[in-house]
């Protein structure tokens, strides 16, 4: 039984052991879900798989069927090999040309049959790889803002990406592998049975002797393995977390301190490594002279039969050959368990995603789009919020801002602003009260997804993409022209920087804006709101990094650009105040609308 060795991170692997294991691993968690009553889960979770694969039912039919017929031929293949080995040992030399054909021809077959297996495998996985994609990605969209926001980004990918590429590759090869392997284990059997009895328990001999010996050392392989790993997250956390601090690093110029801390932890793994890549040597060597033994049993009883004249020459080459194939026939039956349950665990994290609430709906909102030009007003009342249940962000509070106006949202942070925010988008909904805009004919909607096409929305930070700034701008517009690109930018007072740029609007940006400044990437993502040109401009701290002159030409430029435009800016520093005709100040989970005289206050102590 022949071993192939894997050289990653360090780590030295024994690919028969760590298949081992992971069959007994599953087996006993099978065996704990069938006692606490969760196997249904794994049906389920297999049922919703088979929902994708029963979208190729005949490509998988046709799948296997090409397994068992490739088995086939390589069968007849062997057994021809035997005769015309007996052929040339002085048996039968009148029917060499037809074993030779028999056996070229069976080969031929079978290396075809395999490719077409191969290349329909690889179609179909990818096929459903991408329907699964894109269904979820839809879902995901689609999905609430809160349930959604309790799944970390990084989780998130991994489901998407590698669970989803887990559930593809087995959801078409997991029933015709069974098929496929069970057929292969069965009639090698036979035919070993078929010449000689004892020689097909020897053959079958080898491979559970092997997964019992490698059972008794799975506990300090998998210790080590634990070790290796925990060591090498840490690591990629330390790296990670330098790389995203990479200017604070630079800045206090302490550069070669953490080039100290990355080599111990290079030291550390390394250590825990070689002593992982020792034992796993010690492993292969004892699992290694274990498979050798029966390897030299099946060959000895072969030499005694063959010393006996009970076999012939190509009778032994069968039984060497065929116990190989069955060997590895076996473990490609026990091979399927893992398989299976480690689909089922990917199927259960995708469905969590898929089964998350949707976003609030309410088709009637495209009626709206007629009314764009005259204005809407955006309107709180009596609003109550809390992300969780005994910690209110915003207790019975009301709001509102009509066309034409900048209404201003002051107040500390973390006290709900961009809480604010998120409910006139419709991304949450309140508690108690309402949260809806009224359109000039006095038809009233309240906020839900469908709605959003009437917002353009500045949120806080850098949100430049990598790319051209004409690409960014598209975003929002694809088929913007470079003029509207350009009136846009103008607006936003970014056109001065911009067209002193080498290539203008298709000079490229790097991740999050670099090559620009913060105030100027600010100005870009203002722009791009200006070029949606939606009725309703919602500036999340949009203006944080700009001059107080530059804010005040920005604000006047989108109420300019259309008049009924309704413009709400939430801000830390209230230096536009005297511009806004509404103030409300968030605090104390409390909205409240300012005099005249409280706002000109606040914007003079500013």
């Amino acid at each position: 039984m022949g071993y192939v060795v894997h050289w990653r991170q360090g780590e030295c692997m024994d690919q028969r052991t760590d298949e081992n294991r992971a069959f007994f691993n599953s087996l006993h968690t099978l065996h704990q879900r069938w006692q606490d009553g969760s196997f249904h889960e794994i049906l389920e979770d297999w049922r919703w798989i088979f929902g994708y694969t029963k979208r190729y039912k005949l490509a998988v039919l046709f799948y296997t069927l090409l397994g068992i017929v490739s088995t086939t031929f390589g069968l007849v293949a062997s057994v021809a090999s035997k005769y015309a080995i007996d052929i040339i040992t002085g048996y039968q030399t009148s029917k060499l040309g037809l074993m030779i054909a028999v056996m070229l021809g069976s080969a031929a077959f079978s290396l075809l049959f395999s490719s077409l297996i191969s290349r329909l495998s690889t179609k179909i996985s990818l096929d459903i790889n991408n329907d699964i994609q894109a269904d979820i990605f839809d879902q995901i969209m689609d999905v609430d803002w809160k349930a959604i926001n309790a799944y970390r980004s990084g989780d998130l990918l991994n489901r998407f990406n590698s669970d989803v590429s887990t559930v593809s590759k087995n959801a078409i090869s997991w029933l015709p592998s069974i098929v496929i392997a069970l057929y292969n284990f069965v009639v090698t059997f036979a035919l070993i049975w078929h010449y000689n009895k004892v020689m097909s328990l020897l053959a079958f001999a080898s491979a559970p002797i092997m997964l019992l010996m490698s059972k008794y050392l799975m506990r300090k392989q998998r210790e080590y393995a634990r070790k290796v790993k925990e060591t090498g997250s840490e690591m990629m956390a330390f790296e990670v977390d330098t790389f995203t601090n990479f200017d604070t690093i630079k800045s206090f110029g302490v550069m070669k301190a953490y080039g100290r801390k990355l080599r111990d932890w290079q030291k550390k793994l390394k250590s825990i490594s070689l002593d992982y890549n020792l034992f796993t040597i010690q492993t292969n060597i004892f699992m290694s002279v274990l498979g050798l033994l029966v390897q030299y049993a099946a060959f000895g009883y072969c030499l005694y039969l063959l010393w006996g004249h009970q076999i012939t020459y190509g009778t032994m080459t069968l039984f060497l050959e065929q116990r190989s194939r069955l060997s590895a026939a076996f473990n490609n039956v026990v091979g399927i368990i893992p398989s299976f349950l480690n689909s089922s665990v990917s199927a259960h994290r995708i469905r969590e995603l898929i089964e998350l609430p949707r976003e609030k709906h309410i088709p009637e909102s495209k009626e709206l789009a007629a009314l764009a030009d005259q204005g809407f007003e955006l309107r709180m009342e009596d609003m109550s919020f809390a992300y969780q249940e005994d910690k209110p962000v915003i207790v019975d509070s009301a709001f509102r801002a009509s066309p034409g106006e900048i209404v201003a949202i002051v107040g500390p942070s973390g006290e709900g602003k961009t809480t604010m925010i998120r409910l006139l988008l419709g991304l949450i909904h309140p508690e108690e009260g309402r949260v809806f805009l009224r359109a000039a004919d006095g038809m009233e909607l309240d906020m839900n997804a469908d709605s959003r096409f009437l917002f353009s929305y500045v949120p806080q930070g850098n949100t430049i993409l990598s790319g051209t700034i004409a690409e960014n701008m598209r975003l929002v517009k694809e088929d913007a022209t470079d003029e509207e690109i350009i009136e846009a930018l103008k607006i936003a007072c970014a056109w001065d920087f911009v067209s002193k740029l080498p290539e203008t609007i298709d000079s490229r940006l790097g991740e999050r804006g670099r090559g620009v400044s913060e105030g100027q990437a600010q100005r870009i993502a203002i722009a791009r709101a200006v070029l949606r040109d939606a009725p309703i401009l919602l500036l999340d701290e949009a203006t944080s990094a700009l001059d107080v002159a530059t804010e005040r030409q920005v604000l006047r430029n989108i109420i300019q650009q259309r008049p009924n435009k309704t413009c709400i800016v939430t801000t830390h520093r209230p230096t536009v105040l005297n511009m806004c005709q509404r103030v409300y100040r968030v605090m104390d989970t409390r909205v409240t609308e300012l005099s005249e005289e409280e706002s000109s206050r606040m914007a003079m102590d500013f």
